[in-house]
């Protein structure tokens, strides 16, 4: 099989990244609304904690759409899927000096990891979409970070309300480019 054989299974199989966007973007906007009307911690803590179940509850989204929820065993691609995942844990600790540092900082610092980790995905998917959602997270990052006057949660909506519409553009690209 060769690349773009593999980066068609992909792009197909998850419909341009819509599952997996669709509930981390679901995630982010809880977690914003959560900080905005409850308390900055339970917003994070839900985002953290909620972070971990995105996975998962892709795979639930993709069963219940009637698709098969994982690629099929030794897939050329799933070593690298698997490595991008582990990127976001093992990054925690990070967001955590960050936060500790400034509190402000919480959204922005996953916003430049999660940015970061779309990176592999444009070769993953082989779509360049995931280079302008990785450069507009990252930016937005750098741009809430230094907005001081900004609401706490001002990049947590920013960021899950990207996530869900690029989950919805990648799903009309995967569709126009691969028809079901």
């Amino acid at each position: 099989m060769d690349v773009s054989d593999a980066q068609r299974d992909v792009r197909t199989m998850y419909l341009g990244g819509f599952p997996g966007q669709l509930v981390s973007g679901l995630i982010w906007l809880a977690s914003a609304a959560l900080a905005t009307w409850r308390s900055q911690s339970f917003g994070m803590w839900t985002l953290v904690l909620g972070g971990m179940f995105i996975f998962p509850l892709a795979q639930l989204v993709m069963k219940l759409m009637g698709r098969p929820a994982s690629l099929p065993k030794g897939h050329p691609m799933t070593g690298l899927a698997m490595q991008i995942a582990f990127t976001i844990p093992l990054s925690l600790p990070l967001v955590a000096a960050a936060t500790h540092a400034h509190a402000g900082w919480f959204y922005p610092s996953l916003m430049i990891i999660v940015g970061a980790h779309y990176l592999p995905f444009i070769h993953l998917y082989g779509m360049r979409m995931f280079g302008v959602l990785a450069a507009i997270l990252l930016a937005g990052a750098l741009v809430f970070a230094h907005l001081e006057a900004a609401p706490f949660a001002a990049a947590g909506w920013f960021t899950g309300a990207t996530l869900v519409g690029f989950a919805f553009a990648g799903r009309a690209l995967a569709g126009r480019t691969d028809p079901a």
